[in-house]
């Protein structure tokens, strides 16, 4: 009798187990497919904002070595949605330049202010883009986090005991049939919980840029340079 009981509140607590398993599994995926949907918002949005404004500069200097100086002045270490295309498509360029105003009375100082302009922009598009990359980064750091203390709590092997536990005309699904067939080193891994993909596989990582105050006069340079590359080419 007493043997009955153990053997009946032994199955209920590893029922309880399993229970508890797929409940966590159930809001982990769902929380994960949130992430997901909110990453794939953000790949657009940032390509729409940080990119445009980025292909802007580089349109406007026009020229791969300025290009290059460009980037180390505003502390960027790669070549951010950039594109050689950019810089021989007229197509681009236009939708690149559209909307902008251009203030001064000359062509150059028009030019060299449009630069400025655009590049102030950068740094607020791109602050923007950080602040949100953060808040996905840690959601998925909280969604990693919740798996380790659920196995830290729950013991995967108790779970998979109850299964092969269970009757086995209890179900006909592919759980139950790989547990007839012993491949418990494949269930265990199918069974297991893998959290979502780390944000930077999907999203660049951007630094802060340097403050358009920092680089004012050195970037006035390169504007000034651009400048007369472009009436060179004229």
């Amino acid at each position: 009798m007493e043997a009955d009981i153990a053997k009946v509140l032994g199955y209920e607590l590893k029922k309880e187990m399993a229970e508890r398993y797929f409940g966590f599994r159930k809001l982990i995926e769902e929380d994960t497919q949130d992430l997901n949907r909110q990453v794939q918002h953000q790949v657009r949005t940032s390509e729409q904002e940080v990119g445009h404004c980025l292909a802007r500069i580089y349109i406007l200097l026009g020229d791969e070595g300025l290009i290059q100086e460009f980037l180390l002045l505003a502390g960027l270490e790669e070549q951010i949605y950039y594109d050689p295309y950019l810089l021989e498509s007229p197509t681009l360029r236009a939708r690149a330049l559209a909307g902008m105003r251009a203030r001064g009375f000359t062509r150059a100082g028009r030019f060299k202010n449009l630069v400025l302009d655009s590049y102030q922009l950068l740094v607020e598009k791109v602050e923007a883009y950080r602040e949100r990359f953060d808040e996905l980064a840690e959601n998925f750091a909280t969604i990693k986090e919740e798996i380790q203390l659920f196995y830290r709590k729950n013991d995967l092997g108790n779970i998979m005991h109850f299964f092969r536990a269970m009757d086995d005309h209890a179900s006909d699904g592919p759980l139950y049939s790989d547990l007839r067939s012993g491949a418990t080193e494949q269930l265990e891994k199918t069974m297991r919980i893998e959290p979502p993909s780390p944000i930077e596989q999907s999203l660049p990582v951007i630094p802060p840029l340097m403050p358009l105050r920092s680089v004012r006069k050195l970037l006035t340079r390169l504007a000034e340079r651009a400048y007369h590359l472009h009436q060179q080419r004229r």
